[in-house]
């Protein structure tokens, strides 16, 4: 995920708004205490996020891949004041670590963490959608697009993260389910009419589909 050298970056987060208390909190337990922390999306993506919400001011977010919840809080800065979020992860081993931090944020009856498979949990969601982020199993991506670009209002954003997954998308001699789903994935958005897109050389690479 390291695309640009150390001194830019800290020059990118010393010109981005301040990553508040409790996610600077969020960020330094993950970082002690859960495995894999990098994928905590951290100050610049979570600040990224978290304006794209407040530009758009969704009533209805949803997440794929909720880890310990540090993107659930930033997307519902940006909530509707009757808004709500519901994240998803097929792992339930970091739930209480997830809502104490949602309550903590003030999230508690605004915010629902599901835990199963999103491929048979997003059919059972009622309404549409105003935002999405997708950061689940890559192989999965293409599946997911085609169950929430449906559900989409006009005007609606689907951001999906891992994009560029490290410089591993352009190596063609990397063939495993994760690379390839990622490029499939991007394929398809090129190829998929109704929406305007553009894929954000941020962090590891975000692709923003707006929908038409």
């Amino acid at each position: 995920m390291d695309f640009i050298p150390p001194q830019l970056q800290a020059y990118s987060e010393r010109f981005t708004s301040p990553e508040p208390a409790l996610l600077a909190a969020l960020n330094e337990e993950t970082w002690r205490n859960v495995a894999r922390p990098r994928m905590l999306s951290g100050h610049i993506q979570g600040r990224m996020l978290s304006l794209f919400s407040k530009m758009l001011q969704p009533q209805r977010i949803l997440e794929i891949g909720t880890y310990t919840g540090y993107s659930a809080i930033c997307l519902a800065e940006g909530l509707a004041p009757n808004g709500s979020l519901v994240t998803i992860d097929i792992d339930g081993g970091l739930e209480e670590m997830v809502l104490r931090y949602f309550e903590r944020a003030g999230l508690g009856d605004r915010a629902q963490m599901i835990i199963g498979d999103a491929r048979e949990i997003v059919p059972t969601l009622q309404g549409t959608f105003d935002l999405v982020f997708i950061d689940a199993d890559k192989e999965s991506y293409c599946a997911y697009l085609d169950l929430i670009l449906p559900r989409m209002r006009s005007g609606g954003l689907i951001l999906a993260d891992n994009v560029l997954w490290s410089g591993m998308v352009l190596d063609p001699k990397i063939q495993d389910i994760e690379t390839q789903g990622l490029r499939d994935f991007v394929q398809k958005v090129a190829a998929t009419d109704g929406i305007e897109f553009v894929l954000l050389p941020v962090r590891d690479g975000i692709m923003a589909v707006m929908k038409q």
